[in-house]
């Protein structure tokens, strides 16, 4: 797809990437948004990245990535094939947008999640995983062309990045406990 500034190449998730993404996956429930949503928010998070949970959310990606490829994009820091003519990778972040079956759940795309290992923050790394996210949405058949996503409105960080990338208002998530 393309390489950013680094050499970090940008590319569809692939099913080799399981465990190098779980890893990633964990530091996005984890650490994003850090300092926002009480001091119980990290604890709730942790409980819930189980066994259970990491083997049901893998699949769900394998589903996805399957259904829509190009719905999920890694960060690749290490692409080189070794000996063996495999790849090595050593994935240093991900974008993932919903697949296209779901864009009726907004009647728009959805950016799920976006996470990058925070060793590359700040190295061009989100910039080329939203350029990929975004024209792959691009692509999808939506009933609007648009783009949703949910941000911690505390996570100044994450809100001035998609600020950059012209997102705005447009509505309001609530939620409760069941």
């Amino acid at each position: 797809m393309s390489k950013t500034p680094d050499g970090v190449e940008i590319r569809p998730y692939e099913p080799g990437d399981a465990e190098a993404f779980w890893n990633l996956k964990r530091g996005f429930e984890l650490t994003i948004g850090a300092g926002t949503g009480g001091d119980d928010k990290r604890s709730k998070y942790e409980a819930k990245l189980t066994a259970d949970y990491r083997e049901r959310y893998l699949s769900w990606v394998e589903r996805c990535a399957t259904d829509d490829p190009g719905c999920i994009v890694v960060a690749d820091a290490d692409a080189s094939a070794n000996g063996d003519g495999e790849r090595d990778s050593t994935l240093v972040g991900y974008a993932f947008a919903l697949p296209e079956e779901t864009t009726f759940i907004w009647d728009a795309a959805v950016l799920n999640e976006l996470f990058v290992d925070p060793a590359y923050r700040g190295t061009g790394v989100a910039d080329a995983l939203m350029e990929a996210v975004l024209d792959h949405a691009r692509s999808q058949d939506l009933p609007l062309d648009r783009m949703v996503l949910d941000v911690d409105e505390a996570n100044e960080r994450a809100r001035a990045f998609y600020d950059r990338y012209g997102f705005d208002h447009w509505g309001e998530l609530v939620a409760r406990d069941l």
